[in-house]
């Protein structure tokens, strides 16, 4: 009898000869390319740092393509979009101490929105471990201990043998569900040392597959069939899990309507019959989710930003659909159902019962209409006409990534994604710089389309050292910088709290000036100009720079009263 674990996969005659007789002059950084480019890496992020010199000098005899960016944070947030766009997992290559450390922003918004990132560093030499003071260069006592809180797994090396192994394990931990950021730490002297190990070939790490208990599923289905007044929050796992199609054959199903949240932007048509848009931040949303008989949560967590600040009581059952345990029931009780969104819609739809509620459309848009009512009390026509012509000026096909700024808060509520998985934000751990590094990744994905990158003044301050990664390799961003001249957002929240702000008002350089000086076209746009400026720039190849003197006012909240 043969058991499948008795099958050994036998080496081709020309297998075997190039393991007997490998190439001469590979150290252990040869073994991290070889076996990125064996998992399907064909690009990485990074910044060369001396622990990590064996890796950056092996790229030269690697296919892989390296984009690096000017500061580690940077390079993270890079790897974090091409992540998101791509869905594949984004190696990262970090130096020790310092060049490690910094990343740790980066790495704690991946984790957050669970892009998939492969962070490799090195580390001090193998002498020079067990957290002794040593007095290396980079030394810390466990350098390790800083990463084990913000990345989904840590994965040491001590020796060759175990770079491809814990290097596939850190990929499948990267890739399967909920997608998140993963460590791999391996020592200067292990990199560099000459390798008498084969070239590595083979190397397998397919993600594990997260798929509902089938009774929970049955039990969920049964729930929404019976339901009089059903309703959908989608999140960022849907988008994730590719998943908008299902969610739409589900609620067209059922005629429930569907809110998505910041995250999930784009997973449900913004103008379907259904469609309660992303309004999260006002209380006629959550009157109306509150309302609900049964409440399907899929791919959110139900935090911070996705109940109103916490004000959002569900009245009725709720059913949560969550790929990462620890944010099954963490906020409200609910039937949890642990499965990554895409074969847990995939089951709902193959059990659930069609039902037909035509008031469900006339319910969603007197929800809208009283959005919009509020919104137009407050003499906000600006702020609506920014967001009404980046997205006339943005191409359908195109990403954008926004920063943490005040026309960023607005496009999570108010802004068309246009399709699934178009817009990205820093939302996830809410940390300033993610928007024009970001863009670079996403163009370095796919250079065939342009990018927008949105950013405020001070945001845009972490960044400006990539515009010199733009222009070195002709990638598609186009960078809009609304110039306010401070931290827009904390000097409204401060000045409604305290009175007046502190700390908040910046000294800025001419940022067209500046953009020029690395070579980026720029150009200083207004209101009225944004559209044609924006589509000019976004239809030039290569880096381009708008920048946009405004004054910004968010709306004002619904959960304070």
């Amino acid at each position: 009898m043969t058991h499948d674990h008795d099958l050994v996969l036998r080496p081709t005659r020309a297998q075997t000869e190039q393991a007997l007789n490998p190439p001469t002059g590979r150290n252990g950084g040869d073994l991290v390319v070889e076996t990125l480019a064996g998992l399907g890496a064909t690009t990485v992020f990074g910044l060369p740092g001396q622990h990590a010199l064996g890796m950056f000098d092996a790229l030269r005899r690697s296919a892989l393509r390296y984009v690096g960016l000017r500061v580690e944070n940077n390079a993270g947030f890079a790897a974090d979009a091409y992540g998101r766009v791509t869905g594949e997992a984004a190696p990262l290559l970090l130096s020790t101490g310092p060049g490690a450390l910094t990343a740790l922003p980066a790495l704690q918004e991946a984790r957050a929105a669970s892009a998939p990132v492969v962070a490799i560093s090195s580390q001090v030499p193998t002498a020079g471990l067990g957290g002794g003071r040593h007095g290396y260069l980079h030394e810390l006592p466990d350098q390790a201990a800083s990463f084990r809180g913000v990345v989904k797994s840590v994965h040491q090396v001590r020796t060759q043998s175990q770079i491809p192994s814990a290097l596939a394990e850190a990929w499948r931990s990267a890739l399967t569900a909920p997608h998140g950021p993963v460590w791999v730490e391996i020592p200067q002297d292990v990199l560099l040392a000459p390798t008498p190990l084969p070239v590595v070939t083979g190397v397998d790490a397919h993600p594990e597959d997260l798929v509902p208990r089938v009774e929970l599923t049955a039990v969920a289905a049964d729930l929404l069939s019976r339901a009089d007044r059903p309703a959908v929050i989608a999140g960022g796992g849907v988008v994730r899990a590719d998943a908008s199609g299902k969610l739409l054959a589900l609620a067209e199903r059922l005629d429930a309507p569907v809110v998505t949240t910041f995250g999930g932007k784009g997973a449900f048509p913004w103008d379907h019959p259904l469609s309660l848009q992303s309004w999260l931040e006002d209380r006629h949303t959550t009157d109306f989710l509150e309302d609900a008989d049964v409440l399907l949560v899929v791919g959110s967590g139900l935090g911070e930003l996705s109940s109103n600040y916490h004000t959002f009581k569900p009245r009725g059952r709720v059913v949560q659909i969550e790929a990462d345990l620890g944010k099954l029931e963490s906020n409200h009780p609910a039937l949890g159902i642990h499965a990554d969104a895409r074969p847990a819609l995939q089951a709902l739809l193959e059990t659930v019962e069609e039902r037909t509620d035509p008031t469900a459309p006339e319910r969603v848009r007197t929800v809208l209409e009283k959005v919009r009512a509020r919104i137009a009390s407050q003499d906000l026509s600006l702020e609506q006409r920014l967001l009404a012509s980046i997205r006339a000026a943005l191409p359908t096909d195109s990403p954008s990534f926004w920063d943490m700024t005040i026309l960023a808060y607005w496009a999570w509520s108010a802004f068309d994604a246009g399709r699934p998985n178009a817009m990205h934000s820093g939302q996830g751990a809410g940390g300033l710089g993610y928007g024009f590094p970001a863009a670079l990744g996403a163009a370095a994905a796919d250079p065939t389309r342009p990018v927008l990158a949105v950013s405020g003044d001070g945001g845009a301050l972490y960044s400006l050292a990539e515009l010199a990664t733009a222009q070195q390799y002709g990638l598609p961003v186009t960078w809009l910088i609304v110039d306010d001249g401070g931290y827009g957002i904390l000097r409204e929240y401060m000045t409604d709290a305290f009175g007046e702000p502190t700390a908040t008002e910046l000294t800025r350089p001419d940022f067209v000036a500046l953009a020029e000086s690395f070579g980026v076209p720029g150009v200083r746009t207004t209101p009225e100009t944004l559209e044609s400026d924006l589509t000019k720039a976004l239809a030039t190849p290569g880096p381009s720079v708008v920048v946009l003197p405004a004054l910004l006012r968010m709306f004002a909240p619904t959960h304070l009263g």
